[in-house]
């Protein structure tokens, strides 16, 4: 059985006896669905239920530990191939594979075991990435809002207030909707900046197949008054790369090409610094900063 969605412009296949996402718990999947055809071909195959273990001795490994949610992730390296395991106390460990010369075949154990849909779900997330940047799209953790036909992306550290800046956004500008709260995709489509919907967006659930010109990046932190600034050159690149996948940091081709994303996406899209408090008056000022003054700076 093949499904295959399309995410940022590129179609993901999961093949398997399971391979319908949503009966797996991954419901949000469903409006990136698209009908299978055998005479097309996909960017990013996932193969369930294969049989994986890590057969190559530990001292041969090079490791990232890192966290997400409640699972013990592990993000794994060898001369020819990336792992990612992802586990906790009460679930069995889920392995993704591929090999680094071909990040478009992927394999994995999570349909032979029980499947933890949020295992399921964050190692699509990982694999696919690893995929995607490499072909020059990310995924940026953010909260993206639709205005006027453009999205703006707000970035910023968990617990700064982007979901509820964004919330500001709606209740304060007329037509502002939201695309994403957590994990939208960018990369530069027909010469333009452009982000799209994905079917991870957080706690919140917002999963639209759309995609829209970036107006602008906005990074937010909390502060006593509400004041926003341009940024440009380094600084910009620094304020999206920590939102990028973190761990690509570890993995030398992986960051060279995060940074090729960044480098197309700053010298197409303005880049600004917001401190604010969570008010009507903060979403006012970086609405009028992007749509009324920022052409002039």
């Amino acid at each position: 059985m093949h499904n295959d969605y399309i995410i940022a412009n590129h179609r993901l296949r999961v093949v398997g006896s399971e391979s319908d996402l949503t009966t797996l718990g991954l419901a949000a999947f469903t409006p990136f669905a698209v009908e299978y055809s055998a005479d097309t071909e996909c960017d990013v195959e996932i193969n369930l239920a294969c049989e994986l273990s890590f057969d190559s001795p530990l001292q041969e490994l090079t490791r990232f530990d890192f966290a997400e949610g409640d699972a013990e992730c592990v993000f794994f390296r060898t001369e020819d191939e990336y792992r990612l395991s992802i586990s906790n106390k009460d679930s069995q460990p889920h392995i993704f594979s591929c090999r680094r010369n071909n990040t478009s075949s992927v394999r994995t154990n999570a349909g032979a075991t029980t499947v933890n849909p949020s295992f399921l779900r964050f190692g699509i997330w990982f694999m696919v990435n690893i995929n995607l940047v490499q072909n020059q799209f990310a995924a940026v953790h953010s909260s993206a809002i639709i205005c006027k036909d453009e999205v703006v992306l707000f970035l910023g550290e968990s617990g700064t207030g982007k979901s509820t800046h964004t919330r500001l956004w709606r209740e304060n500008i007329v037509g502002a909707t939201l695309l994403n709260d957590d994990s939208p995709f960018i990369g530069v489509c027909d010469g333009k900046a452009t982000a799209f919907g994905s079917p991870w967006s957080g706690k919140t659930p917002c999963y639209k197949n759309e995609s829209y010109p970036i107006r602008a990046i906005v990074r937010l932190s909390q502060a006593p008054h509400n004041a926003m600034r341009r940024l440009r050159g380094v600084q910009a690149i620094g304020a999206l790369l920590p939102s990028l996948p973190p761990a690509f940091a570890f993995d030398e081709r992986l960051e060279d090409c995060v940074m090729d994303v960044l480098s197309a996406i700053v010298g197409r899209v303005p880049v600004y610094h917001l401190e604010c408090l969570p008010d009507a008056a903060a979403a006012e000022l970086s609405y009028s900063t992007i749509y009324c003054n920022g052409d002039k700076e």
